[in-house]
């Protein structure tokens, strides 16, 4: 049986979650792609720090680096609203993972194709542009789908801050009526989004292909 007076607290609880897996995208990817670009060009020391960084972010709950910013940062002298928290660490976090994916496409291209950039005199970011970015995302957009499909999950992990996302919706709901049922309307919805968004994702794909 459907519950219309619910559809109006998940919907507004479904656009939290979803600025938040925007936003991450967003700002993750570029920021992944530049890092992973220009480390190759850095001196040791600042590679070294990237890598730590990467180190860090991979190497840790997701939940605990969101608690470190918001508890933890204050004794710094860092203090950022609950919005801000979520959203710095979920872009941090994703940032971590796509400088490994896009550092492991570049790798994977051809050593003799950067040589020949180099030999006819290509204008460094045109090389990359037109030569070296596009079988870059070729190789790379299987493992960035199944990241942004991981990050849609992942965006639940705000609740700890006491963000009304989906799923703190459909958990207050739940509270309320004394029913799982909330739970089902928000996976319901969880497997709608990750359905429409795994089309689109399979679609650039295979435009990348042909």
């Amino acid at each position: 049986m459907l519950e219309w007076q619910w559809f109006q607290p998940l919907g507004r609880g479904f656009l939290l979650t979803l600025y938040y897996f925007v936003g991450t995208l967003v700002m993750s990817i570029p920021l992944g792609l530049c890092l992973a670009i220009v480390q190759r060009y850095l001196p040791n020391w600042l590679r070294l720090l990237i890598r730590g960084y990467v180190y860090i972010f991979r190497g840790t709950p997701l939940l605990l680096q969101i608690m470190f910013v918001y508890f933890g940062l204050p004794t710094l002298g860092i203090v950022l609203q609950r919005e801000q928290a979520a959203l710095m660490t979920l872009v941090l976090n994703y940032t971590a993972y796509f400088i490994e994916i896009f550092r492991g496409g570049i790798q994977a291209v051809p050593m003799g194709q950067f040589e020949a950039l180099k030999v006819l005199s290509i204008n460094g970011w045109v090389g990359w542009r037109k030569v070296i970015l596009p079988q870059v995302w070729r190789i790379v957009m299987p493992s960035i789908s199944n990241e942004v499909i991981t990050l849609i999950k992942d965006t639940s992990l705000i609740y700890v801050l006491g963000l009304d996302d989906l799923l703190k919706v459909g958990k207050t709901l739940a509270n309320q009526q004394a029913s799982l049922l909330p739970y089902v309307y928000v996976g319901i919805i969880y497997l709608i989004f990750t359905g429409v968004v795994s089309v689109v994702l399979r679609k650039i794909e295979s435009r990348m292909e042909g």
